[in-house]
């Protein structure tokens, strides 16, 4: 496979970063920045410079880890994964749409100057034929890239030189009349002004030394740009009355006449249609080629990535970047259009910045040549301050970004998410994050003392499933030489009185005493036998167990239907109010269990359920199986985070731990003695998140774990784990 050739030097950098940056940002916003901000537009351009440093510097180091054709969208979607990387190549390809809209919708009113013609049908008429030209092939070439940026910066220069004398110091009075709310404002309009300082980095596979030249030609042409910007803003501002060109269409040419005379207005002019039309030509190109690659990973339809055979462009990707432009220009207002640009920019911006974040964290091979500087507070200022210029911009521009990103989101539930299985950076540092997070709760959960267990007899049971049922408690709380309290609850009609003579024990309660008593000599727990008799069995277990404060309730129950988590039954009603932990247990023996499993899915064990696994397993010498379902397709960053979950919570055991996969074709391993799994606590959202085991039927006694509210993980954590594990 030919590889492109490393040709490009500093001088060629600086000279794309330059010339995809200088448009629209002096020739048109100037003046409707000014309406906005007063003279502190001069400081709007200095603040917007100095904010899209830290995406510069991100930038930089991602092209530098990854020197390969491509652009933003492509460091975004393999750092954060399709979801982000959806929006981010919509957001781009929207917000370079919105700049070359700009630029023709803006560039027009200089060329109107010398010919009397409409202006939005000459703009539309224009992008037509740069969408024609685009379509059948023709691009920029360095040179004439090169040529162009020549050309502006003659013109500007001597604009600035020759129109600096004029300045006067009463042009710049009440420089901050608009306030910092307006100052804000402006610097969010005029952000989109640097939106071509990282455009190098998608030709990085063509940079000699990128290590070196593309990190200096970035941050050399955004302080080169910056400065320039600053200088004619400042010579706009000082050398034309207050008001002057506020909302001047042409302000560059206006002060020119003043200044330079006609010979000014003319290379004014040429320099003007040059830098927009390029750049308007520039905007077609880069953003025709992100719904190309987006398509070209699945994230959209096949029919954008389709190249013509006759002129060897993606031409369904062009005509639909084409008609967007066109739409644009026909209806929406210049002032909007450079809101909208700026807004999707700050946007991207942003996401540039945390998917740095996650190369670094992640598990991802990452090698930067260079490395960003105050890192991660500079990605950290960025996103803050890109946060606060967005609120700044008003409702056109927040309506804009939120509607692309929730249709985005949409886009990716509906089409994306079933045709693609890739995972970005970000996701690992999540799910490693959560999995820390579960291990450290597991290691504190581990650490708890249980002084004391309540066995709620609320049925009459036979003595095997008596004893069972005593048993189990009796191995939670061995560890800590707790005790057992054994209670029968009888439940008699409403009408019947609570009497004395109905409190009198018979003689099965005095067996049932007998029994208890013999259970402790024999388990060498201490067992306490009682009996309470009420009106309502569910609340007569809630109110002994907050009585005597007990740290959990055991009860046989079969497991938990949805129909009855919903509408309730006395059980369930317990475990929605008991003031601790609830094992509910479908009874099918317990007899010194060895084989303990803990059952789930591939994601963290509850802290809690591992903790009574470990003490049953302690108090039988025997072993715990941890469980999981094999039929996810997971990819080997995902499997090895996990593996990395389960050996690390194997440490923290004192017996011996198994990981088996549990086939759904009908094989499995040998019957185990004794399953613990975690349930859903109360509310529709535990119905929705509670954990299922990993088989249905697993032949022995099924420990279900309820957790107390007190315990319960937030929904955001619970998403977490269902989103990254």
């Amino acid at each position: 496979m030919k590889e492109l050739e490393r040709d490009l030097g500093l001088p060629s950098v600086l000279a794309i970063s330059i010339g995809a940056m200088i448009g629209s940002g002096i020739f048109i916003l100037p003046a409707l920045a000014l309406e906005i901000a007063g003279p502190a537009v001069i400081l709007a351009y200095a603040l917007a410079g100095l904010l899209v440093v830290p995406a510069a510097l991100s930038k930089s180091e991602m092209a530098t880890a990854m020197p390969e054709a491509g652009g933003t969208y492509i460091y975004i979607e393999r750092g954060m994964g399709p979801l982000l990387g959806t929006i981010a190549g919509v957001g781009t390809w929207f917000s370079l749409s919105f700049k070359g809209a700009l630029a023709l919708v803006g560039g027009v009113p200089y060329l109107l100057l010398l010919f009397d013609l409409p202006l939005k049908p000459v703009a539309l008429g224009l992008a037509t034929v740069l969408i024609l030209v685009n379509l059948v092939g023709a691009k920029q070439t360095g040179r004439l890239q090169l040529a162009i940026v020549v050309v502006m910066l003659a013109a500007l220069g001597w604009f600035a030189a020759g129109s600096a004398p004029a300045v006067q110091s009463a042009n710049y009075v009440g420089f901050f009349d608009s306030g910092v709310a307006g100052l804000l404002a402006a610097t969010g309009l005029v952000f989109v002004s640097y939106a071509g300082v990282t455009k190098v980095a998608s030709v990085a596979e063509e940079v000699e030394n990128p290590g070196r030249n593309i990190p200096l030609g970035i941050l050399g042409s955004l302080a080169f740009t910056t400065l320039l910007y600053v200088g004619i803003v400042a010579v706009i501002v000082g050398t034309t009355a207050p008001g002057t060109v506020a909302g001047s269409l042409t302000p560059v040419a206006v002060v020119a006449e003043l200044t330079l005379g006609e010979a000014g207005v003319v290379a004014v002019i040429l320099a003007a249609i040059l830098a927009l039309v390029s750049t308007a030509n520039a905007g077609i190109l880069s953003s025709s080629r992100y719904p190309f690659a987006m398509s070209r990973d699945r994230l959209v339809p096949p029919s954008l990535s389709t190249v013509s055979e006759r002129f060897g462009t993606p031409a369904a990707s062009i005509t639909l970047t084409g008609a967007v432009l066109l739409v644009l220009i026909a209806f929406v207002p210049i002032l909007e259009i450079a809101k909208l640009a700026s807004a999707f920019q700050i946007m991207v911006f942003g996401l540039i910045n945390v998917a740095v974040v996650a190369f670094r964290m992640g598990s991802t091979e990452y090698d930067p040549e260079f490395t960003s500087p105050l890192y991660p507070w500079m990605q950290v200022f960025g996103l803050v301050t890109g946060a606060v210029l967005l609120t700044q911009m008003g409702t056109v521009a927040l309506l804009g970004a939120g509607l692309i990103t929730i249709a985005s989101v949409a886009w990716y539930l509906l089409y994306v998410r079933t045709r693609v299985d890739r995972e970005g950076a970000a996701t690992d540092v999540i799910r490693r994050q959560v999995g820390r997070d579960a291990l450290t709760e597991a290691e504190s959960t581990l650490g708890e003392d249980t002084h004391e267990v309540l066995v709620a007899l609320t049925k009459r049971v036979d003595e095997p499933r008596e004893r069972s049922l005593v048993a189990l408690a009796a191995d939670i709380v061995r560890p800590d030489d707790g005790r057992v309290v054994a209670v029968r609850f009888d439940e008699i009609p409403d009408q019947a009185p609570l009497t004395d003579d109905v409190a009198v024990q018979s003689a099965s309660d005095v067996s049932f005493e007998r029994r208890i008593e013999a259970l402790s000599a024999e388990l060498g727990v201490d067992i306490e036998a009682d009996e309470v008799v009420s009106h309502d069995t569910k609340h007569a277990v809630v109110n002994v167990a907050r009585r005597r404060g007990v740290d959990a309730i055991v009860a046989e129950h079969e497991p938990l239907r949805l129909r009855s988590r919903l509408v309730g039954d006395p059980i369930d009603w317990v475990v929605r109010h008991a003031p601790c932990d609830v094992l509910l247990v479908d009874n099918l023996g317990y007899e010194n269990p060895e084989h303990v499993v803990l059952s789930g899915y591939n994601r963290p064990y509850p802290p809690l359920a591992v903790k009574f696994a470990g003490a049953v397993a302690a108090a039988n010498g025997g072993r715990v199986s941890l469980w999981y379902p094999p039929d996810r397709e997971l990819t080997d960053r995902h499997r090895r985070a996990i593996d990395d979950y389960r050996s690390a919570l194997s440490e923290l055991l004192t017996v011996p731990v198994h990981t088996e996969a549990i086939r759904t074709d009908g094989g499995r391993p040998a019957r185990p003695d004794l399953l613990i799994r975690s349930g859903a606590g109360a509310g529709l959202r535990d119905v929705l998140f509670g954990d299922r085991p990993a088989v249905p039927t697993p032949g022995c006694t099924t420990v279900t774990v309820y957790r107390h509210d007190s315990r319960q993980p937030s929904l955001r954590h619970r998403l977490l784990e269902r989103l990254t594990f």
